[in-house]
């Protein structure tokens, strides 16, 4: 994270934020070093740009929109506005917390509510625009936008924002593309509550989860990388919120690589707390997701299936047919056997095959036990390296999820190993 901050910051002078602007003929206002952007942002009419000379700004910041106890750097509270900053030679637009600022760029009405903004078109914002900054160290969000329509958050970069780099919420009809989201205690690239929209050619890098589909529908999230995050990419569902489920959401040809960091939440209570290192792609309480053609690999994950191809009929009859094929292949086992054997771990087995720890609970009755016995038996015949076994006696299926002396202690010799 810091090696990204520093490459990104190279060249860059500091310089406070003040009141003054240019604009020209052509619906543009312009920021200089030593300017403010939020003056130019008051200035600006629907359909104007902002356009943001490279260099490195501190606002003062005013009361966020959605939330007025909390103060943002930059509000952008009309409809079609676009912020751009622009790039010269390497060096970039950075806009920093000045100090106890809650969020870097905010976009949203005054007064906006989530719980309201669904059915009320007077509480909703259309035709915003987010282009090209590095936003650092806000106490909450980098780049936030709620109850916005036709938008797009596209060639930023987040970094050390303490909860969210980019946080698009009860938003419908926008793209999130070509940014970077670094060092974020919750989530890279978030997407909540929200409809319609498409997550392309991002990179998520040391946050805890890199991208998080929640309680959304329509969302396509393809050709993204998510790298040595806590968990790589999450679509789920979580209940009390003001849209009630998760639909309908495309997860494919992303990379998903070494997710392996520790989780570093800040608030133990929240729900990201419970996202366990290793995590590759997890998809919970959620309708008619489609997971396919992903790269996901070198994730430590705690949690495994042996075989998709259910040879030894030890599943369920119709858990290929209903699950395995449709929500984690995308095809059925009829049509490209050799696809489901691919994803099984007991056709994956070679002779160079890294140390390995199994374990299981005695009483799973999701994944048999019977097939990870066979699993180990196999790595044994077969590997080199050593393969340890501990089947946990009466334990059912994820009995980790919940913290237990059990749990616990499985935990500290996953960590001897």
């Amino acid at each position: 994270m810091r090696t990204i901050a520093a490459l990104l910051l190279v060249g860059l002078g500091v310089v406070p934020a003040g009141p003054a602007f240019a604009d020209d003929d052509h619906g543009a206002v312009h920021v200089r070093p030593g300017q403010s952007i939020q003056s130019a942002v008051d200035r600006a009419e629907p359909g104007h740009t902002v356009i943001v000379a490279p260099g490195r700004y501190r606002e003062a910041g005013r009361p966020c929109p959605s939330d007025p106890t909390h103060v943002c750097a930059v509000v952008v509270t009309r409809s079609g506005i676009t912020l751009r900053a622009q790039g010269d030679d390497g060096r970039r637009v950075v806009l920093e917390n000045a100090g106890h600022q809650d969020q870097g760029i905010a976009v949203a009405k005054p007064g906006a509510s989530g719980a309201s903004c669904l059915t009320d078109p007077d509480q909703r914002l259309r035709h915003a625009r987010v282009e090209g900054f590095t936003v650092n160290g806000f106490g909450g969000e980098g780049i936030f936008l709620l109850c916005v329509d036709d938008w797009v958050v596209a060639h930023n970069a987040t970094q050390d924002d303490a909860e969210y780099g980019i946080f698009p919420s009860h938003s419908r009809r926008g793209r999130v593309t070509h940014n970077v989201a670094t060092g974020a205690n919750d989530t890279g690239i978030y997407v909540g509550q929200s409809s319609d929209v498409r997550v392309d050619h991002n990179l998520a890098t040391g946050n805890v989860s890199g991208f998080e589909i929640e309680n959304s529908s329509g969302v396509v999230l393809r050709h993204n990388r998510a790298v040595g995050n806590t968990g790589g990419i999450l679509s789920f569902a979580l209940p009390f919120l003001d849209v009630k489920s998760n639909h309908d959401n495309v997860v494919a040809d992303n990379q998903v690589l070494a997710n392996n960091k520790a989780n570093t939440c800040l608030d133990p209570s929240d729900d990201v707390c419970q996202v366990p290192s290793g995590t590759g792609i997890l998809v919970l309480a959620a309708d008619r997701n489609l997971v396919r053609s992903n790269e996901v690999r070198d994730n430590h994950s705690f949690v495994g299936v042996y075989d998709m191809t259910n040879r030894h009929g030890r599943w369920h009859k119709d858990t290929v047919r209903r699950f395995f094929g449709p929500w984690v292949l995308g095809k059925k086992f009829e049509e490209d056997p050799d696809a489901f054997r691919v994803a099984s771990p007991m056709d994956l087995v070679r002779a160079d095959a890294p140390p390995f720890l199994v374990i299981h609970g005695s009483h799973d009755t999701l994944v048999p036990v019977e097939d990870a016995r066979d699993f180990v038996e196999l790595l044994r015949a077969l590997s080199d390296a050593p393969v340890l076994y501990a089947e946990m006696r009466g334990a059912e299926h994820a009995f980790d999820v919940f913290p237990s002396y059990r749990t616990a202690r499985v935990i500290e010799g996953v960590e001897r190993f």
